[in-house]
């Protein structure tokens, strides 16, 4: 048992000033997802049944490859951030807070790579 007033095991330990830029990273990311995902849906929807060389030329498409990059990261992004919030929230061990933030770090890294390289190899093989 401590003596000390809450106020002053407190002091020292103020504000990581990253909780604003989290809030707007995932507010960004929303507002992005917001304007692509009708738009994807929309291309899902025009390609459903289609051969695989109609899916590489739309794909070659600059606009398209672009939106579907676009696409990829904002999905990524607020998600992972998404995810920082419920491990900050819910995991009681800062130890094992520590290593789901870096492996969620890395997983959602390694997607984001993997879905862009996706991309690019289609649109660049798609002559």
């Amino acid at each position: 048992m401590s003596l000390r007033n809450p106020l002053a095991r407190a002091r020292g330990h103020g504000s990581a000033k990253e909780g604003v830029h989290h809030w707007w990273m995932q507010r960004l990311s929303a507002i992005a997802l917001f304007f692509l995902l009708p738009w994807h849906i929309g291309l899902f929807i025009e390609l459903g049944g289609s051969d695989f060389q109609v899916v590489r030329a739309v794909v070659a498409d600059p606009l398209n490859a672009s939106l579907l990059a676009l696409f990829v990261i904002a999905l990524f992004q607020h998600a992972r951030l998404g995810l920082q919030v419920v491990i900050e929230d819910y995991v009681g061990t800062r130890a094992t807070e520590v290593a789901l933030h870096v492996l969620t770090r890395f997983v959602y890294l390694a997607a984001t790579v993997a879905s862009l390289l996706a991309i690019i190899v289609l649109a660049v093989r798609a002559g």
